[in-house]
């Protein structure tokens, strides 16, 4: 029998092995596919907003459901993985009121909305995507001595203001979305990511809009950075565009100078900045591993925080209208996401709120978007949004 305990601040003793999950896209789907392959647990329901008559290449159409309430009625554990930070947040609303614990795939949610559930109830974001893989290598590394100084994610590639027929090109190619392909191209995803990754490891950011070196050597690149973040007096979470390197992450950290000798003959370097890779991020099928460090009572992972200091800010990738629709910010052709301290761009719009957002103000290309130049349909998201920016943030 497996245990999951002390969830929602309440002292629980709860069996866990009904899965449930929200969304069918890439990682949905595969991740049920990955869940039904296990002996301990079982895909319980997949709340999908889709219509089911017409999902006939879903694998499992029994577990299939529009309803909400349904899928609570039969899981114990859910995993929210919409990519959608509206529909997203509104679905955890229901799940954390129900008592359940919450794994996410999407950290587009967690920047914009996440610490407003972290206060709530049990949520963490699942290793797989960068933020996730950051967490479970940065728990690896000082178990093992290592101070992390730079919190790496490794980019191939970065257009700001890719091409629509470009994105339709390889949203075919890829068999993505059109808005997650072009939000992967322009930046905005890793800039998200990284976002997540300073609130949740107590780290920060050296530059808004991060500092996004060019590297085709990571262990020097690492040491850079480094230093950078010695300089500054904090750890810092940054990309490096490396077209040459792995889709993975990194960890450039300091150890104690007793142990130089032997991390050289370890082939470490020669320090006293030692970068540890991890050359893969497999998404949906390392979700397996959070559901089973939850049932287990392993805790979070990675969360926002309940006091973030880093959101995601909108900046214009064009001239915008008083009138103009944004329809979703994140993968638009008209804006693009930028890390930002909080204590800095107070007045900023997070970009995850730019959904049916009309402007009421025109905005230069380059320019980022506020409160006053924006007006945003009412959304619990937004709601959330707001308790949070009255908390007291810590500047980085």
């Amino acid at each position: 029998m497996v245990r999951f305990k002390d969830f929602v601040g309440v002292k629980v003793v709860k069996e866990i092995n009904r899965i449930g999950i929200v969304g069918t896209g890439l990682i949905g789907k595969g991740l049920a596919i990955e869940i039904e392959r296990q002996s301990h647990i079982k895909l319980s329901r997949v709340l999908t907003r889709r219509e089911i008559s017409t999902m006939k290449d879903y694998p499992f159409p029994d577990v299939l459901t529009n309803n909400v309430e349904e899928l609570l009625e039969h899981c114990d554990l859910v995993v929210e993985c919409s990519g959608d930070v509206i529909y997203g947040t509104e679905i955890i609303d229901k799940i954390m009121k129900a008592n359940l614990p919450v794994i996410t795939m999407n950290a587009e949610l967690q920047v914009t909305t996440g610490s407003y559930f972290a206060k709530r109830g049990f949520i963490t974001e699942a290793e797989g995507d960068q933020p996730g893989c950051l967490a479970s290598l940065h728990e690896n590394v000082v178990q093992m001595g290592f101070k992390p100084l730079v919190y790496g994610n490794i980019k191939g590639f970065l257009n700001l203001e890719p091409t629509i027929d470009e994105m339709k090109y390889w949203s075919k190619r890829n068999g993505l979305r059109l808005d997650m392909t072009t939000s992967f191209t322009d930046g905005t995803k890793v800039q998200v990511e990284q976002a997540l990754v300073a609130n949740g490891l107590d780290a920060g950011i050296a530059i808004d809009g991060l500092l996004a070196l060019s590297s085709d050597n990571l262990d020097k690149t690492g040491e850079e950075l480094a230093k950078e973040a010695n300089r500054i007096g904090h750890p810092i979470c940054e990309f490096v565009l490396a077209p040459k390197a792995p889709p993975g992450v990194f960890i450039t950290a300091e150890h104690d100078s007793r142990q130089k000798d032997v991390l050289r003959y370890y082939k470490m370097g020669d320090g006293p900045y030692y970068t540890i890779l991890q050359n893969y991020h497999l998404c949906h099928l390392e979700i397996m591993k959070t559901i089973n460090r939850v049932i287990n009572g392993g805790g979070v992972l990675l969360n926002n925080g309940k006091n973030p200091s880093i959101s995601v800010a909108a900046i214009a990738k064009r001239n915008l209208q008083p009138g103009e629709v944004i329809e979703k910010g994140i993968g638009s052709f008209q804006v693009r996401g930028e890390a930002v301290r909080k204590t800095n761009h107070e007045s900023h719009v997070p970009i995850g709120l730019l959904v049916n957002a009309v402007m009421t103000r025109p905005i230069e290309e380059g320019q980022r978007i506020t409160f006053d130049d924006v007006e945003l349909p009412e959304s619990l998201a937004l709601e959330a949004w707001m308790e949070i920016v009255q908390q007291k943030s810590t500047s980085f």
